[in-house]
Parts: C-alpha cells; sequence; structure tokens
C-alpha cells in the first residue's frame, strides 16, 4: 500500500507540473513514466507484482489523473451523452459532486450510464455504429486507460502500432514495406468481421485479470462492456463486444488482438497489425494460402472472432490496400486509387458551383481538409500525383470563381481587373462555351495564375511535397 502511495503521489505531482503538455495517448507514458517500466518489473517478481495492482482505482481517482482525463476529453470535443451533459459543465458538476462520485467509484457501486448509438457509412459499405458515452463515463474511461496503458504497453508486440503511445501509422506502412522490399511480395491480406462488435467479454476479463488483480476496477470495466445501448429510444444490453468511440475501447481492443500477435510472432511470420487491420507477408501465394487457413482457424477457434471471408484474400502487395496504401513491388508506398477517388468525391461536393458560399469561404473548407489529408500521405511516391491534384484542384476553383460573376459583363470585369487585355476578356466572356471548359481557357488561367492562387491562401501539395523532400 505504500508502494501504492508513492505511485499516486508521484503522478499528482508530475501531473500539475506538465498539464500544459499533455496531449493524447502519447502522455500515458508521459505521465507514469518510469513509474510504468517499474510496474513491469515488479509484476514479474511475483507476489510483490499482484500487491501492485490490486488497488489501481486509488490512481484512478486520483485528482490528477481525473484532471488530466478531464482535459483529453474536452481537447477531443465530443458530444453530450444521453445525459446531454456537455464536456465544459463537468467540471462545477465534479464540484458539487466530485466526493460522492470519487466515493462510489471506489467502493465499486458507480453504475455506467447507457452509451447513445450512432450509424456512420463505411466507406467500403456497410454501417458503423459508434456510441457516444456520457462526459462523465468518458473521463472516467479515460483514466482508466491513463493507468492501464502503461502497464500494458511494453507487452505488446513490435509490430502492433495502432493507438500506441508514440507510434503511428507511418510506421507500420514503412515495415510493411520493408517485408516487400526483402522478397516478401505476397500478402495475407484477412479482415475481422465486425471485430468491435464480436469481442468475447469473458476471455477479454480473463486476459484482464491475468495482470490486473483490483477486482473492483475489473468489475467496472466489465460494466462498461455490458453498458446499455440506446437506439431508437429504446435500450439493449451489449452481450458482447467493445463500445467503439469510448476512450478505453482502443486499449482493450489491443489487448484482445495481442494474444494474435504473440500466435503470429511464435509462429515466426512476418507481419504488421494496426488496431484490428493486419496483413502478413510471405514469398508465395501456396505458402500464403496456408498461412490464411491456419491463422484463419486460430481467429475463430481461439479468439472466438469472425473473419471475413469475403474481404480476406491472398495477393501481391500491389493489388491491395493497407492503411489507404499501395505497397509496390520495390517496397514504396503508393496512395491507394480509393482513397484518391474519395479525396476528389470530398472536393467536389466543396466547389459544387450551386451551394452559394464566398469563393473565400470554398478556400477556407478545402485548406481546412488539405493538410491533414497530405501529413498522412507525405511518404509517398506521389509528386506527380500531387501535382495534377493541385491542377485539377485549381480548375474546379477557377470554374467556381467565374461562375460567381454570373454575367458578360461580371466576367469581362473580372478578367480585365486581374490583367486580361480587354480584348481577350470580352472573348472569353462572350464565349458560348459552358463554365467547366471556360475554366481552362488562357484567359481565365491568366487571372488566377499560381500567384493569385497563393494569395487566397490555397494550400499547395505539390509544393509542401518538394520541401518535404528536399
Amino acid at each position: 500500500m505504500k508502494r501504492q502511495q508513492e505511485i499516486a503521489y508521484q503522478l499528482d505531482l508530475f501531473t500539475e507540473q506538465q498539464q500544459n503538455a499533455i496531449h493524447s495517448f502519447d502522455n500515458c507514458e508521459d505521465v507514469n513514466g518510469a513509474e510504468a517500466r517499474k510496474v513491469k518489473q515488479v509484476n514479474k517478481a511475483g507476489q510483490q507484482g499482484r500487491a501492485l495492482t490490486e488497488n489501481l482505482m486509488t490512481i484512478v481517482c486520483s485528482q490528477a489523473n481525473f484532471k488530466q482525463g478531464y482535459l483529453q476529453v474536452k481537447r477531443n470535443k465530443g458530444v453530450a451523452g444521453i445525459d446531454q451533459m456537455p464536456t465544459g459543465k463537468f467540471a462545477d458538476w465534479f464540484k458539487e459532486h466530485g466526493e460522492l462520485f470519487t466515493e462510489s467509484l471506489l467502493r465499486g457501486t458507480y453504475q455506467p450510464q447507457a452509451v447513445k448509438q450512432v450509424e456512420i457509412p463505411k466507406h467500403s459499405g456497410g454501417i458503423r455504429k459508434p456510441g457516444i458515452p456520457t462526459v462523465t463515463d468518458r473521463i472516467i474511461q479515460q483514466a482508466i486507460a491513463q493507468v492501464l496503458t502503461p502497464i500494458y504497453e511494453n507487452e505488446f508486440s513490435e509490430f502492433s502500432y495502432g493507438f500506441r503511445p508514440k507510434r503511428r501509422a507511418i510506421q507500420a506502412l514503412q515495415q510493411a514495406g520493408e517485408y516487400v522490399a526483402e522478397g516478401r511480395a505476397v500478402v495475407v491480406d484477412m479482415d475481422l468481421k465486425s471485430f468491435f462488435d464480436e469481442v468475447n467479454h469473458d476471455r477479454l476479463m480473463y486476459q484482464l485479470s491475468v495482470k490486473i488483480k483490483d477486482k473492483i476496477l475489473l468489475r467496472l470495466i466489465r460494466k462498461y462492456l455490458r453498458s446499455g445501448i440506446l437506439s431508437g429510444g429504446l435500450i439493449s444490453q451489449r452481450e458482447k463486444g467493445t463500445p467503439q468511440g469510448s476512450p478505453l475501447s482502443p486499449l482493450l481492443s489491443n489487448i484482445v488482438l495481442d494474444e494474435l500477435d504473440k500466435e503470429l510472432e511464435n509462429r515466426e511470420h512476418s507481419f504488421v497489425r494496426y488496431a484490428d487491420d493486419f496483413v502478413i507477408f510471405v514469398r508465395s501465394r501456396k505458402a500464403g494460402e496456408r498461412v490464411k487457413q491456419s491463422i484463419g482457424n486460430f481467429i475463430e477457434n481461439s479468439l472466438k472472432l469472425k473473419v471475413n471471408e469475403t474481404k480476406s484474400k491472398v495477393c501481391y502487395s500491389n493489388e491491395t490496400t493497407f492503411l489507404g496504401h499501395t505497397i509496390l513491388s520495390d517496397g514504396n508506398l503508393i496512395i491507394a486509387k480509393d482513397n484518391v477517388k474519395r479525396f476528389k468525391s470530398k472536393i467536389r461536393k466543396i466547389t459544387k458551383r450551386n451551394r452559394g458560399r464566398s469563393f473565400e469561404q470554398i478556400v477556407s473548407e478545402i485548406n481546412s481538409m488539405l493538410p491533414g489529408w497530405f501529413q498522412y500521405f507525405r511518404y509517398t511516391k506521389s509528386q506527380k500525383l500531387f501535382q495534377n491534384l493541385d491542377s485539377w484542384i485549381r480548375r474546379k476553383l477557377r470554374c467556381y470563381r467565374i461562375k460567381q460573376t454570373k454575367r458578360v459583363i461580371g466576367l469581362q470585369r473580372f478578367l480585365y481587373k486581374n490583367g486580361v487585355d480587354k480584348w481577350q476578356s470580352w472573348i472569353i466572356a462572350l464565349s458560348g462555351k459552358g463554365w467547366w471548359r471556360k475554366s481552362s481557357s488562357p484567359q481565365v488561367h491568366q487571372a488566377m495564375n499560381l500567384k493569385w492562387f497563393e494569395q487566397q491562401g490555397l494550400f499547395n501539395l505539390s509544393l509542401n511535397y518538394k520541401l518535404l523532400n528536399n
């Protein structure tokens, strides 16, 4: 108990000093840093380890841990749950009810509220059904995740990259590229059917109980697993699966699939996993078919999960996608064709000519999208693609802008004002061509050239790509 209080004290002290530097899950390791490593060492020591994890709720419910959890949930800007309490109101609520609230957690009498279910269409078809917990439950789950993540982090596989501190999708992609460059160009691409809806609660709770001895914490996690789902005005009980959209769900999913990672490592397979997306790299189709059958049996019989046979396949790396990328035979990455199509579809929606938005707002909406998309795909071999996309986006914007002039005289004046000769501006203004054809004319290009778009503040994909690679 003395050791437990020391960890809680250091967690409180560190958070007070560093609360302005907290960012996402990366800081779970920062909060408990050296202490997390000590937890791992003590766990391996035997009885001391079991004693250490018997009172984890003390740390979960510490004021500093709750403060960090609250700041993280507030940064995420999630919507209210079924109680309609917005994130910003939690601090006031906690001042009034915090003592009883914390006591109920430590006693094990706290009851989570039902989650509000929403439906989001998937790009690949079907519907994803994330749940929206109340702000209070999101903060509790975030607080739990902050304490458990350092305990489990060093146990996870080197080849697992999703929802882990200081690990990113690009690292998983680069590792996959290395496998292909080494000659493992055949991919066993396996899809877990509705993974978050199929997790077996009993198996998960057993996995947690092996390392975590705090029974109150274990019971609280089970309550969250079984929390009701509000859909269509009715609350139903969850019998299996982990609640998508909750702060605790990513960690729980990694704990579930760590068993798969260990099995793949024991079989000495070359693999990469990011959340529930994983691919195995082999040297021949024959080997790939054998691995697909064997690992599929392990997933369904041992993990009690389902393999989506219609989406699982054995193919060459350049015939499938992983995390939105395609891996070429030399190991280099390119943007998957489906992602380019989705990107262009979003741009089309923004630049739809009958939207009735100002040109400045259209540019602003595009700029809110481009940097993030570029950052995700910036390590691909896509210089020519970025140039083509830049050119296409500018043409969409030119078309949108000249249509705003509405009349012949309006277009002529706009072109003339932006440097086009008077007689040349009249030629295009009086043309019977449609707006899209006019947008590619030399006069329109002259009026809205690269410098003009730079003045409008439009994000330039190819320019940023060149700066990154110089």
